[in-house]
C-alpha cells in the first residue's frame, strides 16, 4: 500500500517535463516516501520560522486605541508610585498620552542626572539585556521541542489508517462533550426564592367572576390538550392542519417553546398534572447544543423568562439549571466591538448576525433592550455577574448617546455604536424596550431609579412628538421617521395603555392621573379600531 500523499498533488501526478525522452530515461510519476518526507521537513521549517516569529515581533495590543464614535474606552493605567500596584486608576489613550507617559519616566524638565543614577541604569539595561536574552533562549528551545513533537507526531499519524485516525477523532470529540456536560451539571448557589403574592389565592366570591375565570381556565385547557395531541415538542400548533410548526426565530427545531412559554400559566391556573406533563418533556428532551440558530430577543423572552418564572412559581430545580445553560448559549451574542448583542446566534458555534433588512446590519431596540430582567435574575440566581454586567453595559451605552429630540430611534449599529435610520415607533421594534425600563425600576421594588428616569424622559418625548388626536378625537401615538411624525399608529402599539397606566404611579411632578387619563385613551382607540372595522383582536 502506498503511502498518502502530504502535499495536495493535481491527480498525485507531477506533471511530466517536455524536454526529451533522452534526458529523463528513468522519470518517475510521483514521489517516493524519503522524498516525501524531505517535504514535510521543509514544511515544518518553515511553520516553525513563522511561529517564533510571532513570539518576537512587539506587543502593540498596550497602545491600542478603541472608538466607539462616543468616547475613548478606559484602559487601566499602573501607578509606578505605587509600588507598580493598579489601584483603580484610569489613564486615557489619546491627547496628552506622550507627555504622561515621559512625566511617568522621569524625563521631563529638571531631571537632575548624576553619575550614580547612570551607573545605576547601566546595571539594570545589562541585567534586563540577559533576562531578555534567557528568555529567548527560552522560546527557542520551546519551539524546537514543539517542533519535534508535532513531526513525530506526524509520522505516526502516517503510519496509522483513516479509520484508527477517524476513531480517535471521535474519541476526543466525546471527550470534550462529556467535559462540557460535566460544566453544565455543576450545581447552582442556593438562593432564597421570593414570596409571591395571589397564585393561591382561593374562589373568587363574586359569582360573574368566578364563572369567568372557569370559563377562561376551559380555554387553556383545550389549547394545551390539542397542542398535546398534534404538535407536542414542537414550537408551535398549526391549528387548522392540526400538526406542529418550528419557525425560524427558534432555528426550526423542536425546542417545544409552547411547553416553555405556557408553565407559568399553567401552574397559576392550577392546571398541575398539565404542568408536570411539561416539566418532564423539559427535563427529559429540551437540548440547547443543536445546530440551530435562534432570536437572541424571542428565546430570551419566552424560554429564560418562561424557565425562570416556572422555577420562582414551582421552585423546581431542573428550570433553574435549563435557564443558566441556554443563557450560556446566547452570551456570544454579545461579542461584538460595542457589546450591543446581534439579533441571531448560533446555539451550537455562538456565531451571531443581524436581521439583514435592520437599517444596514442594526440591531433592533426592542430586542437588545428587552433582555434587562432575566439577565438581573441570571446573575442573582448564579452568584455570576457576568449577566448583569452586559445588560447594565447596554443601558450605560444609551445613557451616553445623543438622541434627535429626546427619542430613541429603532436601530443602532452594534459595529460603530451609532444610530442607524431615525425611525422611532412606541410599537414594533421600539415597544418592550420602554416596557422593561418601567419593569425594572418595579421588579427593583423602585429603588432603580436610573431605569425609572430614563423611562420618564422617553415618555416625555414620546407625548412632546408622537402623541396627537385625531380630527375624530381619538388619541393615538404615531412614529417619527427621518424628522417628521407619521400619523399612523400600529397594532402592537396598544400595550402603551397599560404601560401608562402601570408607570402612573412615581411619575413626575405627581402626573398620575394625567397618565391613567392618557392610558385610557389610548386603550379606547385601539378598542375602536377593532370594533368600527369588525376586526377579532385574538
Amino acid at each position: 500500500m502506498t503511502t498518502p500523499a502530504l502535499l495536495p498533488l493535481s491527480g498525485r501526478r507531477i506533471p511530466a517535463l517536455n524536454v526529451g525522452t533522452a534526458s529523463f530515461p528513468h522519470h518517475r510519476a510521483t514521489l517516493r516516501l524519503s522524498e516525501k518526507f524531505i517535504l514535510l521537513l521543509i514544511l515544518s521549517a518553515f511553520i516553525t520560522l513563522c511561529f517564533g516569529a510571532f513570539f518576537f515581533l512587539p506587543d502593540s495590543s498596550k497602545h491600542k486605541r478603541f472608538d466607539l464614535g462616543l468616547e475613548d474606552v478606559l484602559i487601566p493605567h499602573v501607578d509606578t508610585s505605587n509600588g507598580g500596584k493598579n489601584l483603580g486608576g484610569y489613564l486615557i489613550h489619546g491627547q496628552g498620552h506622550d507627555e504622561h507617559r515621559h512625566r511617568e519616566m522621569g524625563w521631563g524638565a529638571g531631571h537632575d542626572d548624576t553619575r550614580l543614577e547612570g551607573s545605576l541604569h547601566f546595571l539594570s539595561h545589562s541585567l534586563g539585556s540577559e533576562m531578555k536574552r534567557e528568555e529567548e533562549e527560552r522560546l527557542r528551545n520551546k519551539i524546537q521541542a514543539d517542533h519535534e513533537k508535532a513531526l513525530e507526531e506526524a509520522k505516526e499519524k502516517l503510519k496509522k489508517s483513516r479509520d484508527e485516525i477517524q476513531a480517535e477523532i471521535q474519541t476526543e470529540k466525546n471527550k470534550v462533550a462529556q467535559e462540557m456536560k460535566k460544566k453544565d451539571d455543576k450545581p447552582l448557589p442556593p438562593v432564597p426564592l421570593p414570596n409571591l403574592i395571589g397564585i393561591n389565592g382561593g374562589e373568587p366570591a363574586d359569582l360573574d367572576i368566578r364563572e369567568k375565570r372557569n370559563k377562561i381556565k376551559e380555554m387553556m385547557k383545550h389549547a394545551w390538550d390539542n397542542y398535546r395531541q398534534y404538535g407536542w415538542g414542537h414550537n408551535e400548533l398549526k391549528p387548522i392542519a392540526r400538526k406542529g410548526h418550528s419557525t425560524n426565530i427558534f432555528g426550526n427545531s423542536q425546542m417545544g417553546a409552547t411547553i416553555v412559554d405556557a408553565l407559568d400559566t399553567l401552574y397559576i391556573m392550577g392546571l398541575h398534572d398539565e404542568f408536570r406533563e411539561g416539566q418532564e418533556w423539559i427535563d427529559k428532551n429540551l437540548d440547547f447544543g443543536v445546530n440551530s440558530e435562534v432570536s437572541v430577543f424571542e428565546v430570551n423572552i419566552r424560554f429564560i423568562g418562561g424557565l425562570l418564572a416556572a422555577y420562582y412559581l414551582s421552585g423546581q430545580e431542573v428550570f433553574k439549571i435549563k435557564a443558566v445553560q441556554l443563557a450560556g448559549k446566547l452570551l456570544p451574542a454579545f461579542n461584538t466591538p460595542t457589546g450591543i448583542p446581534w439579533a441571531m446566534v448560533n446555539l451550537k458555534s455562538g456565531v451571531g448576525r443581524n436581521w439583514g433588512w435592520a437599517s444596514a446590519g442594526s440591531s433592533i431596540l426592542a430586542e437588545f433592550g428587552t433582555l434587562h430582567m432575566e439577565f438581573v435574575h441570571l446573575s442573582y440566581l448564579t452568584g455570576d455577574p457576568v449577566y448583569y454586567n452586559k445588560v447594565m453595559h447596554i443601558r450605560k451605552l444609551l445613557q451616553k448617546m445623543d438622541r434627535p429630540n429626546g427619542l430613541y430611534p429603532n436601530y443602532l449599529n452594534p459595529r460603530t455604536g451609532r444610530w442607524g435610520q431615525h425611525h422611532t415607533s412606541v410599537g414594533g421594534l421600539g415597544d418592550s424596550f420602554y416596557e422593561y425600563l418601567l419593569k425594572a425600576w418595579l421588579m427593583s421594588d423602585k429603588r432603580d431609579t436610573e431605569a425609572r428616569k430614563m423611562y420618564d424622559d422617553a415618555i416625555e418625548a414620546i407625548e412632546k412628538h408622537l402623541i396627537r388626536k385625531s380630527n375624530g378625537g381619538l388619541t393615538f401615538i404615531g412614529e417619527w421617521k427621518n424628522g417628521h411624525l407619521e400619523r399612523k399608529m400600529g397594532h402592537l402599539t396598544c400595550f402603551a395603555g397599560g404601560m401608562f397606566a402601570l408607570g402612573a404611579d412615581g411619575s413626575r411632578d405627581d402626573k398620575a392621573g394625567h397618565y391613567l387619563q392618557l392610558g385610557a385613551e389610548i386603550a379606547h382607540t385601539c378598542h375602536e379600531s377593532y370594533d368600527r372595522t369588525r376586526q377579532d383582536p385574538r
